[in-house]
């Protein structure tokens, strides 16, 4: 089953989900013509922006810009970094 907007650009799916490309806009303060612009030249979003509009709708900023923000080969969550960090023993707790 195909997703019915699988080839919309990351940046598409943003304004889209923000309701228009003026709402967009004002999210971050550039005027409607730039949004289009940005959209019919297939630019991606610039580097300052990424993360205001990942807050705002839930877009990652991976897919808004991966060459900026790469998956990581293997994230590690936050309690075992902090774990690690503290005891040097990224088992500690797991262990019985």
């Amino acid at each position: 089953m195909a997703l019915e907007h699988e080839s919309e650009s990351a940046l598409a799916l943003a304004v889209r989900k923000a309701g228009s490309q003026t709402a967009f806009g004002r999210l971050i303060g550039k005027r409607q013509s730039v949004i289009h612009d940005w959209l019919r030249d297939e630019k991606p979003l610039p580097a300052e922006y990424v993360l205001a509009v990942e807050a705002a709708t839930g877009i990652s900023r991976h897919e808004l810009r991966a060459d900026i923000y790469p998956l990581a080969e293997s994230p590690e969550p936050a309690a075992s970094v902090a774990k690690t960090a503290t005891t040097g023993d990224p088992l500690e707790g797991v262990r019985s």
